[in-house]
C-alpha cells in the first residue's frame, strides 16, 4: 500500500481518544466545567489585581500576567477540544491547526519564562527585603513581562513554520488532542531529525534553563528562611512561596513529561492525559491555589465584594 504525502493545506484529524468514545463523552463535561472555572477564576484574579491598590506590587502584577496567559492559553485549544470530543468527525482546518500551534507554542514558552521571573521576584523579596522596592521597580517589572511574552513569541515564530512545512500524509491524522509540535512531527512522513533537534534545543532553553534558575532562587530563599529564628516568621516566608512552588510543580512536571518523553506508544498515550492536564487542569487550579493560600488576595476579594455591594445598595437607595 502506497501512502501519499504532500504539503497540501487540507484539514487535519485530531484522533484524541477516538478509540475510547465513552471516555470522550465524560471528558467533554469535565473539561467544560474546568474551562468555566478557568475563565471565572482568572478573570477574578485580573480584576482584583487591577482594582485593589494594595495589590499594585510586582508579585500581583506578574500574577495577573499569568492569569491573562492562562485565559488565552486555554481558549486557544479547549473550544476545539470540546467540539472534537462531542463530534465523531474530529477535524480541524489547516488554518485552525496552524493558529493553534502558533498560539500554543507562544503562550507555553511565555509561561516558562514568566514562572522563572516570578521565582526571581520572590527571591529578591525574601533575600533582599530592604532593597526590594528599589530593585523590582515598575519599569523593570514591565520589561521582564515584555521579555517573557516576547521570548515566547520569538520561539513560536521560529518553531511553528518549521513544523508546518513538514509534508503530511493525505489523511493528515494527528494522534493527539491538540496541534502541538511532538504530535505533528510524529504525523509527518519526512525525515524530522532537524525538527527534533530544534525541539530539543528549545526544550533545554525554555524548560531546563528556567528550571535551574527557579531551583537556584528557591534554594537561596530556603537558606534565608532557615536563618529566621522565629517559627512564625519561617511559616510566613514559606507560605508566601508555597503557592508558586505548587504552580511550578504542576506546570513543569506535565510539560517536561510531554516534550521529553520516550518515543513509544505507551508514553504517547499517557502524553495525551498530560497535555490535557497542563491545558485544562493547571489553568483552573492556578487562581484557586493563589486565592485559597493567600490572605492578601482573599482580603482584596472581600473588599471588592463589599465595595460592589455598597455601590449596588446606594444605587437602589
Amino acid at each position: 500500500m502506497i501512502t501519499i504525502c504532500n504539503n497540501s493545506h487540507s484539514d487535519f484529524i485530531l484522533l484524541g481518544f477516538s478509540d475510547k468514545p465513552y471516555l470522550e463523552k465524560i471528558l467533554f463535561w469535565v473539561i467544560l466545567i474546568f474551562y468555566g472555572l478557568t475563565i471565572a477564576g482568572n478573570m477574578v484574579i485580573i480584576l482584583v489585581s487591577l482594582k485593589d491598590p494594595k495589590l499594585h506590587i510586582p508579585m500581583y502584577f506578574f500574577l495577573s500576567n499569568l492569569s491573562l496567559l492562562d485565559l488565552c492559553f486555554t481558549s486557544s485549544c479547549v473550544p476545539q477540544m470540546l467540539v472534537n470530543f462531542w463530534s465523531p468527525e474530529k477535524t480541524i482546518s489547516y488554518i485552525g491547526c496552524a493558529f493553534q500551534l502558533y498560539v500554543f507554542l507562544w503562550l507555553g514558552a511565555t509561561e516558562c519564562v514568566l514562572l522563572m521571573v516570578m521565582a526571581v521576584d520572590r527571591c529578591v523579596a525574601v533575600c533582599h527585603p530592604l532593597q526590594y522596592t528599589t530593585v523590582m521597580h515598575p519599569k523593570l517589572c514591565l520589561q521582564l513581562a515584555i521579555l517573557a511574552w516576547g521570548t515566547g513569541l520569538f520561539q513560536s515564530l521560529i518553531q511553528s513554520p518549521a513544523t508546518l512545512q513538514l509534508p503530511f500524509c493525505s489523511l493528515q491524522r494527528v494522534d493527539d488532542i491538540v496541534c502541538e509540535v511532538p504530535a505533528l512531527i510524529q504525523a509527518s512522513s519526512a525525515d524530522t531529525t532537524y525538527n527534533e533537534i530544534q525541539m530539543s534545543v528549545a526544550s533545554i532553553i525554555l524548560l531546563v534553563v528556567p528550571l535551574i534558575v527557579i531551583l537556584s532562587s528557591y534554594g537561596a530563599i530556603a537558606k534565608v528562611v532557615l536563618r529566621i529564628k522565629s517559627t512564625t516568621g519561617q511559616k510566613k516566608a514559606f507560605g508566601t512561596c508555597a503557592s508558586h512552588l505548587l504552580v511550578l510543580s504542576l506546570f513543569y512536571g506535565t510539560v517536561t513529561a510531554v516534550y521529553l518523553q520516550p518515543k513509544n506508544h505507551y508514553a504517547h498515550e499517557w502524553g495525551k492525559f498530560l497535555t490535557l492536564f497542563y491545558t485544562v487542569v493547571t489553568p483552573t487550579l492556578n487562581p484557586l491555589i493563589y486565592t485559597l493560600r493567600n490572605k492578601e488576595v482573599k482580603g482584596a476579594l472581600m473588599r471588592l465584594g463589599r465595595k460592589t455591594w455598597d455601590s449596588q445598595s446606594n444605587s437602589r437607595g
